[in-house]
């Protein structure tokens, strides 16, 4: 009997352990990533969602020493922080402590145990309020362990910092006036609010833009059932759903990654940039999968009222048909500063006299002053407009299935894009003569039409005629080794043609000597004046790179790019005939103490501008993506106006439209201009350029090359030292001295900052050069560079070169990448 009694207090035993066991574990689990009433976490413990894939604590910013809390990855990137509570009120040492009450309030207390912050619940208090770090990123406040976010008492999401997440909610609550905007840091060191906010704008048709301050700096425009119309999008993204809300309660917008191994997040920097990256699991990464401001026309109302932006185009700035300057004093095409618009040549009728020209691929309009109706549509969306003489222009609200809605716009239309893929079509209002005037234009009588049936058969008789002439004559060249066997896409000139108009290669035509050969001023018979690059039979350009050169630059047109007229072809000689540059070359200028007194500093900036756009046309704007690889001063050519244009194309490489990176066991370009990354391990891509480009600004800047740079004080090339004068806050003494009376201090101070950005060490820190020409142009506050590759010339000696071979300036280089 007393045996079975203990064995009964014994099991009692078991089971009362069992459970007390079981219930610490259980608290133990859940304390990972929630505390409850009465609890707290101090300053060094940190919740961590279930998943592991975000952390909760205090932290404090890059060279800071105040104390935050805040959210940030810890599965993928540890550090990069998602969401500050106390962004305004930090805690000066490590006392912080973050704690819930039993009404489900959180709050921030420092030391002395003063509030630093606490949360708002909008809604009665719980009966057993919990916190809780989602693996979402969202730090919720709900009561029990009840997951229906509609129970929310208080939730993180509700207020965004600088990161966009997954999940997260942006828009403006009409009923209560509540806003979810993205607001960026002051600084990398202060996460307090900056003066960038990216929040949908509720006036007339919502739409997403970017402000600094009440100012827009950019918009994403508004919703059209797809997508926001500033975007060009042609097919569905594959990546990511979209879930946009527009009632009489609310407008929101929230996306989701449709794969969830994907991790990402739309940024908001200091300096008022929007970037949208995903993690590189194979990089250990974030990378940049597009960026808001992408280019010039990215910049709002960039070309004024009823004009269109083109980035492929020179100036990209254009009126609408039946539209014209508004300045007076600026032509078309000269002027850089089209803030002032377009107006009309006709004014509107507004009494039946008007009617409406369609034009298609656009970024519609501003929809701040519009209106729209989704019952409505396209046929009853016209007549609306035309009983309103305010009614300037009309389109579709929604584009699915063929599109329906009515969208009106009243007053001015401004910051329209043309696309070359996607875009809307969009309906101008138009005085009827102006419209009948337009459509007009190309339409023949019937005497015109049968003259050019009878002048076309004429033309094509004689086209074949001249065609089996031509085919008899390259049978002809062939024979006699004068052309080679490739065809090109530039015109062939004759040796002889060439020749006369060198007068036979004089010494007294000679312009110089460059690393492939001497360059020789021509004038052809018709009175073109002409360069000729007469390449050396022992030069390192051989036929691959001629070819290269040739077949490149055939395809490219750009105001920034030397135009090729021709090549030549004789035997084993080979020649590129240029438009000529009766100012030379930039280190012409620059790099002498006399002549570089004749580039003030406006016309340097002038310079740094046009190299700018001319890297941003081969790396994004043109038909192909090319890698220049040899961006140098002297192969920055100088017109007449002194309009630089990049030149030499013969080591240049084509990118596929999705290649970001290339490598090469043939390492060719010019010391002090290539990038680390190239010269050691043989990898070039856009950022090799943009850190040649870097190179570049501070020798136009200094007036001194990079490479050969001495100073008494240390060892350093140029990059060097003007890191170290960065680093020490002088960077004025870079600036050349012959430019102590014209220069703009701001200005300067920019320029040294985007140049030091570029060359910097990863290429990935390296900014891409739509974002440098924003960054040149821009009033943003710009982030601090890290250390520059190359810090000291001789870290390039560190190289397994096994042949260097120098000629004058170029130097090429055969490496084994490791």
């Amino acid at each position: 009997m007393k045996f079975q009694l203990l064995a009964n207090k014994m099991e009692a035993f078991l089971m009362v352990l069992v459970l007390c066991l079981f219930h610490f574990f259980i608290t133990t689990a859940l304390a990972l990533n929630t505390i409850s009433a009465g609890q707290s976490i101090k300053d060094g413990e940190t919740l961590v969602s279930a998943g592991g894939t975000f952390e909760l604590g205090f932290f404090s910013p890059e060279n800071s020493k105040s104390r935050y809390l805040g959210i940030w990855y810890k599965k993928i990137s540890t550090g990069t922080v998602v969401w500050v509570a106390n962004r305004e009120a930090s805690v000066s040492d490590a006392s912080g402590v973050l704690s819930i009450n039993n009404r489900g309030v959180l709050s921030i207390m420092n030391g002395t145990e003063g509030v630093v912050w606490s949360s708002n619940t909008s809604r009665n208090a719980a009966k057993e309020p919990v916190a809780q770090l989602l693996d979402s990123g969202n730090f919720v406040v709900k009561d029990g362990y009840d997951s229906d976010p509609e129970s929310f008492l208080w939730q993180s999401f509700d207020y965004p910092c600088d990161t966009f997440l997954p999940g997260m909610k942006l828009g403006r609550n009409f009923v209560t006036g509540f806003d979810r905007h993205l607001s960026s840091w002051k600084s990398e060191e202060d996460p307090a609010p900056g003066q960038y906010t990216m929040r949908i704008d509720p006036r007339g048709v919502p739409q997403f833009v970017l402000k600094k301050g009440p100012a827009i700096l950019f918009r994403a425009g508004s919703w059209n059932g797809v997508y926001f119309s500033g975007r060009s999008v042609t097919e569905p993204n594959p990546v990511y759903s979209y879930e946009f809300v527009l009632n009489k309660n609310e407008v929101s917008y929230k996306y989701e990654t449709r794969n969830s191994l994907i991790f990402s997040r739309y940024l908001l920097n200091p300096s008022g940039l929007v970037h949208r990256s995903i993690w590189n699991e194979r990089k250990h990464d974030w990378e940049v999968f597009s960026a808001a401001q992408a280019d010039q026309c990215s910049i709002y109302a960039r070309c004024g009222s009823y004009a269109t932006c083109n980035t492929v185009e020179t100036p990209p700035c254009k009126c609408l048909e039946g539209f014209k300057r508004r300045s007076a004093s600026s032509p078309d095409l000269s002027s850089v500063d089209w803030s002032d618009g377009c107006t009309r040549r006709t004014p509107l009728a507004c009494d039946g006299g008007d009617s409406f020209l369609k034009q298609t691929g656009l970024k519609i309009p501003d929809t701040s002053k519009s209106w729209a109706d989704i019952s409505i549509d396209l046929k009853d969306c016209e007549k609306l407009c035309l009983k309103n003489c305010s009614c300037t222009a009309y389109a579709n609200l929604d584009i699915r299935e063929g599109g329906h809605g009515c969208l009106l716009w009243f007053g001015d239309l401004t910051d329209m894009l043309e696309f070359n893929e996607g875009g809307q079509d969009l309906y101008i209002r138009l005085a009827a003569s102006n419209l009948n005037h337009i459509q007009s234009k190309g339409k023949l009588t019937e005497k015109q039409k049968a003259g050019i049936i009878v002048a076309s058969v004429i033309i094509a008789s004689g086209v074949t005629m001249l065609a089996l002439a031509l085919y008899v004559w390259k049978i002809k060249r062939r024979k006699t080794g004068e052309h080679g066997k490739e065809d090109f896409e530039l015109p062939v000139l004759e040796f002889a043609t060439v020749a006369i108009a060198t007068n036979n290669f004089s010494r007294n035509n000679k312009l110089g000597q460059g690393g492939f050969g001497p360059v020789y001023k021509g004038t052809l018979i018709e009175g073109q004046e002409i360069a000729v690059k007469r390449l050396s039979k022992n030069s390192g350009q051989g036929l691959e790179e001629f070819k290269n050169e040739v077949t490149l630059i055939a395809k490219l047109q750009h105001r920034n790019l030397v135009k090729l007229f021709g090549c030549c072809i004789r035997k084993d000689e080979r020649m590129l005939i240029y438009e000529y540059m009766p100012n030379k070359s930039l280190d012409y200028f620059i790099f002498a103490k006399t002549r570089s007194k004749l580039l003030d500093w406006h016309s340097r900036m002038h310079i740094v501008d046009g190299i700018a756009r001319g890297i941003l046309y081969i790396h994004h704007d043109s038909r192909l993506r090319i890698i220049h690889r040899d961006l140098k001063a002297s192969n920055i050519l100088l017109d007449s106006n002194m309009n630089p244009k990049i030149s030499d194309f013969g080591l240049a490489r084509k990118f596929g439209v999705d290649q970001t990176q290339a490598n090469t066991k043939r390492v060719v370009g010019t010391y002090g201009y290539m990038s680390p990354e190239y010269v050691l391990d043989g990898l070039f891509s856009m950022k090799s350029d943009v850190f040649s480009f870097g190179v570049l600004v501070l020798e136009i800047i200094a007036g001194k090359k990079n490479r050969g740079f001495s100073h008494p004080e240390h060892d350093h090339n140029l990059l060097g030292h003007a890191w170290r004068l960065w680093m020490e806050k002088r960077p004025l003494e870079l600036l050349d001295t012959g430019l102590v009376d014209s220069y703009d201090e701001t200005e300067v101070l920019r320029c040294i900052n985007v140049a030091l950005l570029c060359v910097q060490q990863c290429p990935a820190d390296r900014p891409n050069m739509s974002l440098v020409l924003l960054m040149l142009c821009g009033e943003s506050i710009l982030p601090q560079p890290k250390q520059p590759g190359f810090f000291i010339e001789r870290n390039i000696l560190t190289a397994d070169a096994d042949e260097i071979y120098s000629i004058n300036e170029s130097t090429i280089t055969s490496l084994m990448p490791r």
